[in-house]
């Protein structure tokens, strides 16, 4: 039983989003300082993300360029980037237009 309303590092009551300390949530992907879009992974689960994205597209290379040709390697690596930035939005800080400085 929890005495405190302050969040925690962990699940909460809303379903399975973490929390920081500060009561803010934990980002997978932070948002770059400058420009639009995601920087490097934060937590563990962005960097298995990333790893696995990774990891397909090179595999992919001797199974499906080999064997099916160019044209469907390029489809399955835009589903794979499709879905790499699918949990960037989803699991990311909210990305918009940043010049850097202290609201970055």
């Amino acid at each position: 039983m929890r005495l405190s309303n302050k969040p925690t590092l962990g699940l909460t009551s809303k379903g399975s989003t973490q929390v920081s300390s500060a009561g803010t949530p934990k980002y997978w992907f932070p948002a770059k300082r400058y420009g639009w879009g995601w920087g490097p992974p934060s937590a563990w689960q962005g960097w298995v993300v990333l790893l696995s994205y990774l990891a397909l597209v090179l595999a992919g290379i001797p199974f499906v360029h080999a064997s099916k040709g160019s044209l469907v390697y390029v489809a399955y690596v835009s589903v794979l980037t499709a879905t790499l930035i699918a949990i960037c939005w989803l699991k990311g800080e909210p990305p918009r237009w940043r010049w850097g400085g202290r609201d970055a």
